[in-house]
């Protein structure tokens, strides 16, 4: 959630910046520094009002040892009156105070300076690109086909367990995502993250904690009858350990990571393009997360960036990264590098991880501090990574290094899967 202080003195700033990111309700600022006047209003009536009342009713007291009764009692009548008004204060401001907390988490963060102007993913900037492309043989296949061929992964019985979009591993396939998932998390705690295994379903407060409520509450899976979603990302619960938590200052970095399966609505997603493991419904990713000191997050930033491009790398995958514009930003971040891999049976980079800072964001939402060495609290940064997601990884490493002896795999994986190829 944005910082009304900055709201109230600067808001044609928060406008210019929310119009970098393609946000059109621009009036809910000017409607939320009114709010915030008539907020200050009310708590500076009502603050007078208390200190009136206190007065008075100290002189009751007075008055009645002075045996003036009549004065007393005028006094009394006088602190009914005032606390009819406090309490008439009290409700004004409880109410406005909702009104413009309703109105400010429909805000999106505001883009970092480093976030290039446009609207649509065609106009995401290419920061650098590396690994070579495969040649394959004329007669490669898309990784649906080697699936099957294979025998990795049973979409019709997942379908007819589920749904559309479940897909059920097996046999090789089921240990090819196991040994992806345990690499991951051995590369992520040897750079010094601590891992975790967090719940799979969060109550209403940390989604709205990291922002997905309300945002992304179309593409949860909600359980009505407890009340709780079944989470997106590993992001979410891992957060949320810090909500209303008031760090030390010497706790920075904190540096986590946790393996998840994940699951998304995917709303209105078909066609060619979310066919196989392009896009589905469940499936299993590995995150990393910092919360940081502000004067820190752009640097632990390219740090997280790094880090996930060796381990891209360390799966002889071509890739490239990407800056995004301001349009095909989510709500939450205040800059986003995506990573995406090529496909090489497909013709087409498949996005695998998003590295994203919130700055205050999510922090402030969370109520997420810590006390710096003046003794001030502040609010945290925090950052947030893919490590990454699994399905389209697969999609990649199995269309890329196809064979008509099998599926040959990275030297990384070799010690994890128990062979050096899938046949």
């Amino acid at each position: 959630m944005l910082d009304i202080k900055l709201i109230r003195e600067n808001p044609d700033f928060v406008k210019e910046r929310l119009a970098h990111k393609q946000f059109k309700q621009l009036e809910l600022v000017d409607q939320i520094a009114t709010l915030d006047s008539q907020r200050r209003a009310l708590q500076q009536e009502l603050d007078q009002v208390l200190n009136q009342s206190n007065l008075a009713a100290k002189a009751i007291g007075g008055l009645m040892k002075e045996g003036n009764k009549e004065a007393a009692e005028a006094k009394k009548a006088e602190v009914a009156v005032l606390k009819d008004r406090e309490k008439v204060l009290k409700d004004e401001l409880t109410a406005v105070e909702q009104q413009q907390q309703d109105i400010a988490i429909q805000l999106p963060n505001l883009p970092a300076a480093l976030v290039p102007a446009g609207k649509t993913p065609e106009e995401n900037e290419v920061v650098r690109e590396g690994g070579t492309k495969p040649n394959l043989s004329a007669d490669a296949v898309p990784h649906w086909d080697l699936i099957k061929k294979f025998d990795l992964i049973d979409f019709e019985t997942g379908a007819k367990i589920t749904g559309s979009g479940f897909p059920l591993f097996k046999g090789k396939g089921a240990k090819l995502q196991r040994a992806l998932t345990s690499y991951f998390l051995d590369f992520n705690t040897a750079a010094g993250y601590v891992e975790y295994i967090p719940p799979y379903m969060v109550n209403a407060a940390s989604a709205y904690g990291t922002g997905q409520l309300p945002d992304k509450e179309g593409q949860m899976y909600y359980m009505p009858a407890d009340d709780l979603y079944m989470i997106p990302t590993a992001e979410v619960p891992v957060t949320n350990i810090y909500r209303d938590v008031v760090l030390k200052e010497s706790d920075f970095p904190i540096k986590m990571t946790a393996y998840s399966q994940c699951f998304r609505r995917e709303a209105g997603s078909f066609g060619a393009q979310v066919r196989g493991l392009n896009r589905v419904h469940q499936f299993e990713k590995v995150e990393i997360i910092q919360i940081v000191h502000p004067d820190q997050s752009h640097t632990v930033l390219d740090e997280m960036v790094a880090h996930v491009e060796q381990l891209v790398q360390s799966l002889e995958l071509p890739y490239r990264i990407l800056r995004l514009c301001g349009g095909d930003m989510g709500f939450a971040s205040a800059i986003t590098y995506d990573f995406e891999v090529w496909s090489a049976a497909q013709q087409r980079w498949l996005e695998v991880s998003s590295v994203s800072n919130f700055e205050t964001f999510q922090a402030n939402r969370m109520k997420c501090r810590f006390k710096g060495e003046n003794g001030k609290t502040q609010i945290a940064h925090t950052l947030n990574g893919s490590s990454m997601a699994l399905p389209r990884i697969m999609a990649a490493l199995l269309e890329n290094n196809q064979s008509d002896s099998g599926i040959h795999l990275p030297k990384v994986l070799q010690p994890y899967f128990g062979a050096p190829f899938i046949d």
